[in-house]
């Protein structure tokens, strides 16, 4: 008896899974883990204090936030290959003017131009690349997709501290502008000619993914949809950048190395167990347990403190469900809207996202001042929580 034969359509591209791996690794490590390296350096430059330089970069990503429907549309209208080709071009030109930047309305103006620069060439656009190039393999090709790229942050973080070791933060972000010109622009030119020549020949053989949410109830799915990401982004977001002071206040400061060396594998095992053992999963099934792992994380940190062994826990959890979270927002929209109008669908989606992770660190900021650091943990698993209920509320729908 013969096995029955893959269908083209149904095929990893492994070559543009593989070449977008090295881009998001190079994406996400020269324009946002690199940051809060050179922080200190840079608000040393511009005589402004470690507030206000995450204040500028806050800023930026509200901006970017606000821009990102407007790709969205044009990763449908263009191609992504080809937004992504522009974006490794504005990513360098921003990376330069921020090292180059005279002053502080400068440096700022430069930073909002790395943030819009960066919603070009990261998750977002390379989804949207992935669904054009194969749909019907979409979402495998995104799981393995987020799999190489949890790598960045494990890359980037020791390799941008041995730069700056050596060089100033100028110097690092120009360094940072040749990578993002030399490696990452052939890529996304060479992915671009294939994303669209790939969509035109396919257009007859293989079909879109068909969404499995109803007409009549996809504006409100969607909007539950996005509801449910953007409260696990806030809580997310919110705990990762005062992840220090959250530990100290809790009694834990010397453990504060220990978490981050544990999160970023929890990050790639989460997504490598699910490529391994949740291949038959649904996208929505995978949502919610994404959703459960975050704010539960919160609660064994809140339950645990100051115990070394807990936030151990607490750093794998959470960690895991950051890893999941980055999984779903690419294969559950195309799961329950289809392939068809994906990029503008991103779009949205990252937009909403942005906004609320831009806020996250001011809200938590403020109610560790004026609420403590219990309460405020409570208060971020339970908008956690919240994200269990909407994402769980999308089966009524279908």
């Amino acid at each position: 008896m013969h096995e029955p034969a893959i269908h083209m359509s149904e095929r990893i591209p492994l070559a543009a899974v593989l070449g977008l791996g090295v881009t998001q690794i190079i994406g996400y490590g020269t324009l946002y883990y690199s940051f809060s390296i050179l922080a200190p350096a840079m608000g040393a430059q511009f005589a402004w204090s470690s507030e206000w330089v995450f204040g500028a970069l806050s800023a930026a990503l509200l901006v970017g936030g606000l821009t990102a429907p407007w790709l969205g549309v044009l990763f449908d209208r263009i191609g992504a290959g080809r937004v992504m080709a522009i974006g490794s071009l504005a990513a360098a030109a921003a990376l330069a003017a921020c090292a180059f930047a005279p002053n502080r309305a400068a440096y700022v103006a430069a930073l909002i131009a790395i943030e819009v620069s960066a919603n070009l060439v990261q998750y977002g656009a390379a989804f949207a690349l992935l669904v054009q190039i194969r749909p019907q393999a979409a979402s495998r090709s995104i799981t393995y997709l987020t799999l190489i790229a949890g790598f960045a942050s494990t890359i980037f973080w020791p390799i941008t501290t041995a730069l700056h070791a050596h060089l100033s933060w100028q110097n690092v972000y120009l360094l940072f502008a040749v990578l993002n010109l030399a490696i990452c622009l052939p890529i996304h030119a060479w992915l671009s000619g294939r994303g669209t020549t790939t969509r035109v020949a396919a257009a007859g053989a293989a079909a879109p993914v068909q969404g499995s949410l109803p007409p009549r109830h996809r504006r409100l799915g969607f909007a539950i949809m996005v509801t449910g990401f953007s409260l696990m982004s806030l809580s997310g977001s919110a705990v990762l950048v005062h992840l220090v002071p959250l530990l100290s206040g809790l009694g834990l400061v010397a453990t504060a190395a220990l978490v981050g060396t544990l999160f970023g594998p929890s990050q790639v095992g989460s997504r490598l167990i699910n490529m391994i053992f949740g291949k038959n999963l649904p996208a929505l099934h995978l949502a919610v347990i994404a959703a459960l792992l975050i704010p539960s994380g919160v609660l064994v940190l809140l339950f645990s403190a100051p115990s070394v062994p807990g936030a151990m826990v607490f750093a794998v959890i959470f960690g895991m469900g950051n890893g999941l979270l980055s999984i779903v927002t690419g294969t559950l929209p195309l799961t329950l809207f289809g392939s068809e109008g994906y990029g503008k669908l991103q779009g949205r989606m990252m937009a909403a996202r942005l906004i609320l992770s831009a806020l996250a660190p001011f809200v938590l900021a403020f109610a560790m001042e004026n609420l403590g650091i219990a309460t405020s943990l409570g208060i971020t698993a339970a908008l956690g929580g919240l994200s269990v209920i909407a994402l769980s509320s999308i089966a009524l729908l279908r």
